[in-house]
Formats: structure tokens, C-alpha cells, sequence
């Protein structure tokens, strides 16, 4: 299906694609890790939360560029249609940007609060949705390699 191979073998796009897609999964993982970390509210909560926000900022947001970036450029030069697979992966990495903005701010909120008075709810709204986010990429993993129709 993928037809764009460089005269050395490999797809160009595609790589962008799952680079970015292992970056911001991986960078997921990472800010869920600390944001759960921060809730805590012990020695270092605060720094948690400072990181958390960090994570998301430096990590999560250039990985949805890059992955979305990627998929643009595949669906650009190949002909992939619009298959159920595809629809999945433009829904979740749509509605994942939402969850990703949602949860940056929040962070940022709680970043700024965590010395003062704690992060209370905004840092268990970071976490819960990170978690969302990487659940909902999860899935669309799942579309990209089954490919169901």
C-alpha cells in the first residue's frame, strides 16, 4: 500500500509518521508518570509538576507535530483512501489535540500553584487526561496495525 520507497528502501513519510507517533507516545508515558507522581503531595510535588508541564511542552506537543505532519505527508503522495483504519487515526489524533491543549494548560495552572497552596484537582485533571490521550493513541495503534474495515 505504501509505494513511496526512496531508492535506498525506506519510506520517508511513513518514518516521520511513526517517529513522531513513538516520540509523542513515549513523551505520554513520561508526563503521565510524573503528573501521577506530583498528586502525591510530598518532597518534590512541586518539581513534579513543574516537570509534568515541561514534559508536555517539549515532548508531547513536537511529537503531535511531527506524527501529524508525517501523516499528512502519506496521505499527500500515496493513495490510502479513506478506509475505517484512516478515519480512527484522524479522529483520535484530532480529539488527542484537544486533550493535549486541555491538559497543557492545567499543567502550566498547576505548575505555578504546586509551591504556593498544591495543585489539587488541576494536577488529577492533568493526569486523567494524559491518560485519555494515551488510551485514545493507543487505539489508534491499534487501527494502524490491523488495519480493520
Amino acid at each position: 500500500m505504501f509505494a513511496i520507497v526512496r531508492p535506498n528502501g525506506w519510506n520517508l513519510p511513513l518514518f516521520v509518521h511513526v517517529a513522531g507517533a513513538m516520540l509523542l507516545l513515549a513523551a505520554l508515558v513520561v508526563v503521565a508518570a510524573l503528573a501521577g507522581g506530583a498528586l502525591r503531595r510530598g518532597d518534590g510535588a512541586a518539581a513534579l509538576a513543574r516537570l509534568s508541564f515541561r514534559g508536555l511542552v517539549i515532548g508531547v506537543i513536537p511529537g503531535y507535530v511531527v506524527m501529524r505532519a508525517g501523516s499528512e505527508w502519506v496521505a499527500s503522495e500515496e493513495s490510502v483512501g479513506a478506509p475505517g483504519w484512516v478515519d480512527i487515526g484522524y479522529a483520535t489524533a484530532d480529539g488527542g489535540l484537544l486533550l493535549i491543549l486541555s491538559a497543557t494548560g492545567l499543567a502550566w495552572r498547576a505548575a505555578r500553584r504546586a509551591g504556593a497552596e498544591g495543585s489539587g484537582g488541576m494536577g488529577r485533571a492533568v493526569t486523567v487526561l494524559v491518560g485519555l490521550a494515551l488510551a485514545a493513541y493507543l487505539v489508534a495503534i491499534w487501527a494502524m496495525t490491523t488495519k480493520p474495515d
